[in-house]
């Protein structure tokens, strides 16, 4: 038990620094703009390219570990993410920049997906919701900490000593990890994915699998929605920080904090989770999440302070979890008999749809039309809130729980 405690709590520092590496560059996107000479738009390809990566190689993973073990795969993804952050930090063009944040991307994509299938293979039933709630607050904790230390290092050090901080925390978890797996080795190695016989792997039974996912209705809106949701919520987040600095004067620092307000409020729907499902229901929480998106993004489009831009950020982030969490919940129940590969599926099709809202914003982003961008994106939010909450089945104990 103990071994499997420790072994959570580096998984969970692994986690924290994936997600700090995805959220890192959002407030840099000005002054990356400003030393490569490019437009803000141009230089979004470093988010870009992350995320696509980030969402395309979830589909790889779940196989690897399956077949080298998921502790060993999420190690090694961790050095790799370690050696493509140095290399980020030393980028001597744009260029390069996006190409190694590609492969970092790449490389963060295997460690969260994993980490939770090791926990559902290492903790009993009972105890696997609350270890997975640990779990997320790692990863929000990390995205609030990536956007935050962004804007400070930008400010403070340079850009490139956060992708040099960042491979230093990546190197110290892979490593420990590499200690503690070894440590356990002689025991209960199987349920960490070490020495258990490993399965194997057929590309076209995979291959099968997911065709058949994708010919189920239900597999298909739940793939579509989470893909819309992804590019209008994640696609305008990206350029929250860059709204700050360019409507509002803040530094990148503290345009870099004011986005932590959108972590925060993850947090505090996994706080208030269980009475709020118990209130309003999957239906009327996928609505009010939508709505609080809503006018997060109005406020940040078009409010005249900027407190209540800062307002509208933590509004943002609120409703975003409470629609995307609804949305997991589905993720998990649209194909119970093949779990595993539909919700690598979801998470796929998250990162793609941001990725493509990043790329849709950037073009508007640099004709000056972010204020109109976020205020249709905000109509389109209410859209799929609306769709969701006609097609959830409304099972707010499982939701609860999930």
């Amino acid at each position: 038990m103990h071994s499997s405690s420790t072994m959570l709590r580096l998984i969970s520092v692994a986690a924290f620094s994936s997600m700090a590496s995805m959220r890192v560059c959002d407030p840099m996107l000005v002054t990356l703009s400003q030393e490569f000479h490019v437009t803000t738009g141009d230089a979004s390809a470093v988010i870009a390219a992350f995320a696509v990566a980030y969402g395309v190689l979830q589909l790889f993973y779940g196989p690897l570990g399956d077949r080298f073990g998921k502790v060993r795969v999420i190690i090694g993804a961790t050095f790799a993410c370690a050696v493509f952050s140095a290399v980020t930090a030393l980028a001597p063009t744009l260029p390069v920049l996006v190409v190694s944040r590609a492969f970092m991307g790449a490389a963060a994509a295997g460690i969260i997906p994993l980490s939770m299938a090791w926990i559902g293979d290492s903790v009993a039933y009972e105890q696997r919701q609350e270890t997975l709630a640990r779990l997320m607050v790692a990863t929000v904790s990390g995205m609030m900490a990536g956007q935050w230390f962004g804007g400070f290092a930008v400010e403070a050090l340079g850009w490139r000593w956060a992708f040099a901080v960042l491979s230093v925390l990546f190197l110290t978890a892979a490593t420990m990890l590499l200690r503690q797996m070894r440590a356990t080795a002689a025991r209960a190695e199987a349920p960490a994915g070490g020495t258990a016989e490993p399965a194997a792997f057929s590309l076209q039974a995979y291959l099968a699998t997911t065709g058949r996912l994708l010919r189920m209705p239900r597999v298909r809106w739940v793939l579509a929605i989470v893909a819309v949701e992804g590019a209008l919520g994640f696609g305008t987040m990206a350029f929250v920080p860059a709204r700050m600095v360019d409507g509002f004067g803040l530094s990148a620092s503290a345009a870099g904090g004011v986005m932590v307000l959108y972590g925060v409020g993850g947090l505090v729907y996994s706080l208030m989770a269980r009475r709020w499902l118990a209130l309003l229901g999957e239906k009327g929480l996928a609505l009010l999440g939508a709505m609080m998106i809503a006018v997060g993004l109005l406020l940040l489009a078009w409010a005249p302070l900027v407190h209540l831009a800062v307002v509208g950020c933590f509004c943002a982030g609120l409703g975003f979890y409470m629609l995307h969490n609804t949305l997991q919940v589905q993720a998990t129940q649209m194909a119970p008999e093949a779990r595993g590969t539909a919700v690598t599926l979801f998470a796929c099709l998250l990162f793609l749809g941001q990725s493509l809202g990043v790329l849709a914003v950037a073009a508007s982003v640099d004709r000056g039309w972010i204020a109109q961008v976020f205020s249709i994106a905000s109509l389109g939010i209410v859209v799929l809130g609306v769709l969701v909450s006609r097609k959830v089945q409304g099972r707010v104990m499982q939701a609860a729980t999930a």
